[in-house]
């Protein structure tokens, strides 16, 4: 009976892995999509700047900060505030993206600044990790039960790629 059911789960997470990202996942990865949405929210705020005029210092803290996202969108450049904290260096904590604009990550679920240590978050499955502690840990920092884009948790229990050995 537990081997049937064992059977049925990894036939589902066949399914599944063939299926690919979802459209809202390909979607959020989108650097065009990100890039509409800065302008958007852009045009928003200036509209609102013109109508409110008892806000209009708070909406140009807004637009500022809009226009600095909007900077590092077409830019494709972005920083781990953690590490550019502790280094003092912006080449040292400079996030590398992919070719489509996407963040990459380590297999310990860090942003990386290392192209050959890392890929983008979706890309990893439970082929990519040793135990399943390893793959925990990633499952937990990358978005977890509410996030799993990579869809290591296949009866979304909180526990992932349960058929690895345990581990540390």
């Amino acid at each position: 009976m537990a081997e049937e059911a064992e059977k049925t789960e990894k036939k589902t997470e066949a399914v599944k892995e063939e299926k690919g990202p979802s459209k809202v996942q390909q979607a959020r990865g989108s650097h065009k999509l990100r890039l509409g949405v800065i302008l958007f929210l852009m045009v928003v705020v200036a509209v609102m700047f013109v109508v409110w005029a008892k806000a209009r210092i708070a909406l140009a803290v807004i637009f500022v900060m809009l226009l600095g996202a909007l900077g590092l969108e077409v830019s494709q450049n972005d920083w781990d505030l953690g590490k550019l904290w502790e280094s003092k260096s912006f080449q040292e904590s400079k996030v590398v993206r992919d070719e489509g604009g996407n963040i990459l990550f380590d297999k310990f679920g860090e942003m990386t600044t290392d192209a050959a240590k890392g890929k983008k978050a979706d890309d990893y499955n439970c082929a990519d990790f040793s135990t399943k502690a390893e793959a925990q840990t990633f499952f937990d920092k990358v978005g977890g039960t509410g996030n799993d884009i990579n869809r290591l948790d296949g009866d979304k229990d909180g526990e992932a790629c349960e058929s690895l050995p345990v581990g540390e």
